[in-house]
């Protein structure tokens, strides 16, 4: 039988998976997918997450590929900018989902990792109230000691075991597009916070940009989703920061809608089952963090299911939803309180006066920003 079962191989998948086979258990990794594939991100990476996957020597080629970003930058609604570089030059990368998702799998492989992509999980095997693998495809199971949940916002195995939910409040949906011959491209990371929502705008190799457009629709059936591609030029065309330097951009590719955002876990886990990644909840970061959160919640799970394998189920969950409190709490309560204050044109113009007065204040919430006293730490 196979010890731990990872379902999704995107970062938390890969990284879980690289962890454990690494450690000497046999792990299988499925997806529904066929990788390399394209998925609608920021792709950026930041200081923080770079150095976690630096420790566990899976950041050559993301740190060897990738564009390196140096800070970021912040508008708010009536255009007041605040912007600064990460401190004692770390620095963070931008590299497409696609090709850093393979990165990572084709490490977990390496790591003696099976991957079986294409294969459709429809449901959890349970055994006396305990997971004890899946369903996929024709019916067939595919037992497990531990199955880890790695799919995604819309984790199969998490909403169908009641586990997870989309909240009605906030009910964010992105549009990520890429464009080339964007103006005023920096080294920076860009967060345009608009009353509603905002536009995150990076730096991508190739000489792209990465566009994504983040805001609340209450019922996305009613046909505002449905020209997304209209949706994100007129945001674009009507922004005062962004309209000239998009003026001559050329939309490369189409845009790719997701949604709705946020995830919320109101149960840790059942026995025989573990969440990682965004199956494990998710509201959507503004300060490009949402790959930390995967790729260290991933090493917590992968801990958690070492121990289950070890010494059984009593206290792993609550170990886990303790580490996980402990290692994300902080920052999340940093991205609810930034996304406010950005929203707020004065405060933004207060952030900007306090910066130029006291520098060392807008370092230190760069600094959290990119998870700079992760990278330190690691």
């Amino acid at each position: 039988m196979i010890d731990v079962l990872v379902v999704g191989a995107g970062p938390a998948g890969a990284v879980a998976a690289t962890v454990l086979a690494r450690a000497g258990a046999r792990v299988r990794i499925v997806d529904r997918a066929r990788f390399p594939r394209d998925k609608l991100c920021g792709d950026t990476v930041n200081p923080g997450t770079i150095a976690l996957l630096r420790g566990l020597g899976m950041g050559d080629r993301v740190e060897a590929r990738g564009l390196p970003i140096e800070g970021m930058l912040i508008t708010g609604a009536d255009g007041v900018t605040v912007e600064s570089r990460y401190p004692d030059g770390l620095r963070g990368r931008a590299i497409v989902r696609r090709e850093l998702d393979w990165s990572l799998l084709q490490q977990a492989v390496a790591a003696g990792a099976a991957f079986e992509p294409w294969t459709h999980v429809r449901s959890a095997l349970m055994d006396d109230g305990r997971v004890s693998g899946v369903v996929v495809d024709a019916g067939r199971s595919m037992p497990a000691h531990v199955v880890i949940a790695a799919d995604g916002r819309h984790s199969t195995l998490a909403f169908g075991l009641g586990l997870a939910r989309h909240p009605e409040r906030p009910r964010r949906w992105a549009i990520g597009a890429y464009f080339e011959n964007v103006g005023g491209m920096t080294a920076l990371g860009e967060m345009h916070v608009r009353r509603g929502g905002y536009i995150g705008v990076a730096p991508i190799p190739g000489g792209l940009s990465n566009v994504c457009l983040v805001r609340p629709w209450d019922n996305p059936d009613s046909g505002a989703l449905r020209d997304p591609e209209a949706l994100l030029r007129r945001e674009l065309s009507r922004d005062p920061v962004l309209r000239e330097r998009f003026a001559g951009a050329r939309l490369v590719l189409p845009p790719m809608v997701l949604g709705p955002l946020a995830v919320d876990v109101h149960q840790p886990g059942i026995d025989g089952l573990l969440l990682a990644g965004d199956a494990a909840g998710f509201v959507d970061p503004m300060t490009g963090d949402g790959l930390r959160f995967a790729v260290q919640g991933a090493q917590l799970a992968a801990q958690a299911a070492s121990r289950a394998l070890e010494h059984g189920w009593t206290d792993v969950h609550g170990r886990l939803a303790r580490e996980r409190q402990r290692a994300f709490a902080p920052k999340l309560r940093f991205n609810r309180t930034l996304r406010h204050l950005v929203g707020s044109p004065a405060a933004v113009r207060a952030a900007a006066v306090v910066a130029s007065i006291v520098p060392a204040a807008l370092r230190a919430v760069v600094r959290h920003a990119g998870d700079c006293g992760v990278a330190r730490a690691s």
